[in-house]
């Protein structure tokens, strides 16, 4: 892992010409809009990286682009690869270890997801408090970089306060409605039962998704701070009263960009 992290380091700074990030995003299901909001961008397709895994979900485009935001250096990921895919959680957080060997120490990550909370419409953004792991996988297991020793991480704040109350700021200023709750990552690619919404309802979570938590464990193991912002693209089963598609997620992540934007560029401006 160290020798491959440090191939795909040393060929990425080969193209940043001294360009180093202060923040780095991972953008969900429908927002790779985000990336059009960047100053001076440099667009790396994941295919010329060496050793990052490739994406084949509709609505990632597999691009990383560096550019600038409200005076911060930013590296944003344009997709994701996932679990349900057939990739092993390796893969899935290894940009979270290029993220770290590049020395940045803030990570946004965004999603799709379903809204279970019964107050949450299409297109509402929400911040994410805290994280229910429904996976049945970690990315610790087992060790990292060659550790074999079982690491006991501290999860009591995830996502960081200090972030969290930036972005609540940031959308009070701009009068942005910024929800709140807790997201629950299931491994997918259905979509849940009503039961199974039910059951998840009493569990606490607020929002349902397919990604993020993996990326959000290995981001606290290397001592990155983390916020999370879902976007609500769709009522989850048993509360819609329509069929679950993907192109509605698409359809409505693309609508809600421009209010996303507009809400990170108030958080970047603060930081």
């Amino acid at each position: 892992m160290m020798a491959t992290v440090k191939e795909t380091k040393e060929f990425l700074e080969s193209k940043l010409n001294g360009f180093r990030p202060d923040v780095a995003l991972i953008v969900g299901s429908g927002l790779n809009g985000l990336a059009a909001a960047l100053d001076k961008p440099l667009k790396i397709p994941y295919d010329e990286v060496p050793n990052f895994p490739k994406v084949s979900v509709a609505g990632h485009t597999g691009d990383i682009v560096f550019g600038e935001l409200e005076g911060k250096k930013l590296m944003m990921l344009c997709g994701r690869v996932h679990l349900y895919e057939g990739r092993s959680v390796a893969e899935v957080v290894y940009p979270v270890h290029v993220i770290d060997s590049l020395g940045v120490k803030v990570l946004v990550v965004t999603n799709a997801a379903g809204g279970i909370n019964p107050q949450f419409n299409p297109g509402d953004l929400m911040l994410i408090e805290d994280h229910i792991n429904h996976l049945a996988v970690n990315p610790l297991v087992g060790g990292i970089n060659g550790e074999n020793t079982v690491r006991f991480l501290d999860m009591t704040a995830a996502y960081s306060t200090r972030l969290r109350e930036k972005m609540e700021n940031a959308a009070e200023k701009l009068q942005i409605p910024l929800r709140r709750g807790v997201y629950l990552a299931t491994l997918g690619p259905n979509y849940e039962t009503p039961a199974e919404v039910k059951a998840f309802a009493w569990h606490g979570a607020d929002a349902i998704g397919m990604s993020t938590v993996p990326e959000v464990i290995l981001a606290r193991y290397h001592n990155i701070e983390v916020l999370g912002v879902s976007c609500i693209t769709n009522l989850a089963a048993g509360i819609a009263l329509r069929r679950l598609s993907h192109e509605e997620v698409l359809e409505v992540g693309k609508a809600a960009e421009g209010k996303l934007v507009k809400l990170l560029g108030g958080f970047l401006a603060a930081l």
